[in-house]
Formats: C-alpha cells, sequence, structure tokens
C-alpha cells in the first residue's frame, strides 16, 4: 500500500491537460464547495489547508484559511500556503496566473450526475484512494432509497425548481433536473433554455406547476408576484422553501446529492397533489 501511494502519477483535468505528480498530493487548496466536499468524502479532509469562501460542508472546513470566490481568489494566500495542488473549476480566473507561478492545478466541475461520479473517481485516483468506486456505489445506493420513497401517486407531478428568485430556475438539463427526473417528478423548464436558465416570471405562470421548489431563501412572498397567486403550487400553498443548509446541499453536484434527493422526496411526500 505504501508503494502504491508513493508511486507517479497523472490525472487528466476537464480542460484536458495532464498534471503529473511524484506522490499524492499532502497540502491541498480547494476552490470549489463540490469539491472540497469531494476531498473529505474520500476521506482525505486533512489535507486540505485552504478553501474558497462558500465551502462550509463538513463543519471541520470551516476553520480553514478561506481564499476567495471564482472571480476574486487570494493568489497570495494560496501561493503562501504551498499546496501540492489547488482544485479549482474551469472557470475559475485564477487558473492561469497560480500556472505561470509554478503551482500545479486541477480544473474539475461537476455538472451532473455522471460529472460527479467522474470527478469523485478522478480525485480517488489523484488520492489514492482504492474505495472511491465503493464511495460512490454508496452515494447511487442512497440516490435509489430516495427514489424508492417517493409514492406511485406523485409520478408526474410537474415541478418548478427556483434557484435563485431573480428567478433563475434548474431545468431539466441540470444536475437538481436530472434528480427530479429519478425521482420521478416533470419539469416545467425544458432542457433547451439550458441549465439554471433565467426565466420572465410569467413563465412560471404560464407553466402552472403543481409543486414549488425554492432553493433560496428569502425573497419576496410567492403570492405577491404578479399574476403568481393563480399558480396552483401557490393557491394551494403547495411550496417547500428550503433553509439556507439545505440550500446548500441542492446547490452542490458532489458526494451529498443523495442527500440533496432525499430533501426533494420529501418535498414532494409532502406537498404533490
Amino acid at each position: 500500500g505504501l508503494a502504491r501511494a508513493a508511486a507517479p502519477l497523472a490525472l487528466t483535468d476537464d480542460r484536458g491537460v495532464t498534471v503529473r505528480f511524484t506522490a499524492p498530493p499532502q497540502r491541498i487548496v480547494s476552490l470549489l464547495p463540490s469539491l472540497t466536499e469531494t476531498v473529505c468524502a474520500l476521506g482525505h479532509c486533512a489535507q486540505l489547508v485552504g478553501v474558497d469562501r462558500y465551502s462550509n460542508w463538513p463543519a471541520s472546513v470551516r476553520s480553514l484559511p478561506q481564499l476567495g470566490g471564482l472571480d476574486d481568489s487570494n493568489i497570495e494566500g494560496i501561493v503562501a500556503l504551498r499546496p501540492d495542488v489547488v482544485l479549482l473549476a474551469r472557470s475559475a480566473r485564477v487558473m492561469a496566473r497560480l500556472e505561470s507561478l509554478g503551482v500545479k492545478v486541477v480544473a474539475l466541475e461537476p455538472d451532473s450526475h455522471a460529472g460527479a461520479q467522474r470527478v469523485l473517481l478522478a480525485l480517488g485516483h489523484l488520492l489514492a484512494v482504492p474505495d472511491a468506486p465503493k464511495i460512490w456505489a454508496e452515494i447511487e445506493a442512497a440516490m435509489a432509497a430516495a427514489v424508492q420513497s417517493v409514492p406511485t401517486r406523485t409520478r408526474g407531478v410537474r415541478v418548478y425548481f427556483e434557484v435563485s428568485s431573480v428567478p433563475y430556475a434548474a431545468s431539466e438539463a441540470s444536475f437538481i433536473g436530472e434528480t427530479l427526473a429519478r425521482l420521478g417528478a416533470v419539469n416545467v423548464v425544458s432542457a433547451a433554455l439550458g441549465p439554471f436558465p433565467a426565466l420572465n416570471p410569467e413563465f412560471v405562470v404560464r407553466a402552472n406547476p403543481d409543486v414549488i421548489m425554492l432553493g433560496e431563501p428569502g425573497g419576496l412572498a410567492l403570492a405577491q408576484r404578479p399574476g403568481w397567486g393563480a399558480i396552483r403550487a401557490v393557491r394551494e400553498q403547495r411550496v417547500c422553501a428550503f433553509s439556507a443548509a439545505d440550500s446548500d446541499v441542492l446547490a452542490r453536484p458532489g458526494p451529498r446529492m443523495a442527500e440533496a434527493a432525499r430533501l426533494m422526496a420529501q418535498c414532494l411526500r409532502a406537498k404533490a397533489p
């Protein structure tokens, strides 16, 4: 096992760039919450030395240095931590600057169920975790249990999932939409609009969903939005407003996706007509 852990390895990231290591990294900076959670799910939280400002699970990562977000990462702070690797999204602006300073970066950005599996297995390879496939199988089993918990009467229920009150919605093409489909719900926002489209509020009025899920706490009461009082879900109070903590679970395509499915299944059981 020690010989395997010390062996050189290579990982091709989501840019198609192959990054080589002489051994599994021992000092990791993660600049994306889903990547932070995946590292911890693989049992390597202790190797994290810094995270982005939004990484907050598990609780142990909250005490780590916070290094900004996608657009304002603290380059000096990252370099000072002497990371063996920085894990970040493909769209992170800091990537080229870090590479120019000799810091190894790996870009991984899960945006689907398959993507979450791919990233977990890739990080399992990078961190020399032989049980990574088993860990993913456990996530899938928990997802299947959530699906089984939904009664047949809710199949085909029409759902609108609001990511933020702009409103931005989670469409059929999003990882949230994938979960809704597995739960037997029908997403009123088509994949043709993109994964997380900004919608004209009248779109939702016309769609007239049976159930509304709100992934962002707060905002204007739905009945006060122009025309929304006529929406069946609003009129019959078939609305699930998730807490801030639950919203984090729902918004991250990573190892807690089965927990997200459980939350959505719970909503369907309680609110579906």
